[in-house]
């Protein structure tokens, strides 16, 4: 626990004295282009700014390497590599990127350039100060993630039928719970609903064997990225 707090509080009070603004650098962990691997934009092709630091641990986790592992960058420079890259579509990722609180700059900014910008959180931190023309994919942390009491619930009450939330499974235990949250907060009429099975974790054919029995509304969401490229690789 200690590890998690202590990585908030560095994001969080790096900026203590200083002013937050768009020219506020950034420690990013990668910005790379690939195939959208999930979410209802999966297949599209889409650049991707990986922040660096994140405060949960989740079991099945596949990007630890940026917990730490990044360099300082400015608006200026993310902006400029995002402008190369000739990609309409963004998605500003983690790690947990509302972390940094510059990020917020950098939304607006892409926004403002007219970029179509997908913002991935862990749903443990509060969304309300992210430009709403933004898309929020919201994942809602499940018992076998080990980090389902982080969660900041409130969240859920503030989706716009264009977000999206994420429930990454690893039994049927958790997908009892995920429909259990889904219908107290009507998910399923308020915005997209994504239902991952945890990689090498859970099979998906029993996860889509469940989904067809309940006949739930929900969209099955595979990381299409781990099925063309390696599973193991960095920037996919």
């Amino acid at each position: 626990m200690y590890g998690f707090l202590y990585n908030l509080c560095f994001f969080r009070k790096a900026n203590i004295g200083k002013a937050v603004s768009e020219y506020s650098h950034m420690k990013i962990c990668e910005i790379f282009t690939s195939i959208q691997g999930e979410s209802s934009y999966a297949g599209m092709p889409c650049t991707f700014i990986r922040m660096t630091g994140c405060n949960l641990r989740c079991s099945y986790c596949d990007t630890a390497y940026a917990y730490d592992e990044g360099k300082e960058l400015s608006g200026d420079e993310i902006m400029s590599e995002v402008k190369h890259a000739g990609i309409n579509l963004v998605e500003i990722t983690g790690g947990e990127p509302l972390l940094q609180e510059a990020v917020y700059h950098l939304i607006k900014r892409l926004l403002d350039e007219g970029y179509n910008v997908l913002v991935e959180t862990n749903g443990s931190i509060n969304i309300k100060e992210i430009d709403r023309r933004a898309v929020v994919i919201l994942d809602v942390k499940t018992p076998g993630s080990g980090m389902s009491e982080e969660m900041d619930f409130s969240n859920l009450n503030d989706l716009n039928n264009t977000d999206e939330v994420k429930f990454v499974i690893t039994n049927r235990k958790d997908y009892e719970w995920a429909k259990e949250i889904l219908f107290r907060f009507n998910l399923i009429n308020k915005c997209n609903v994504l239902i991952s099975p945890a990689y090498r974790i859970l099979p998906p054919e029993d996860l889509a064997k469940w989904m067809l029995e309940d006949r739930l509304k929900a969209r099955l969401n595979l990381q299409l990225h781990k099925c063309i490229y390696s599973s193991d690789r960095k920037g996919i």
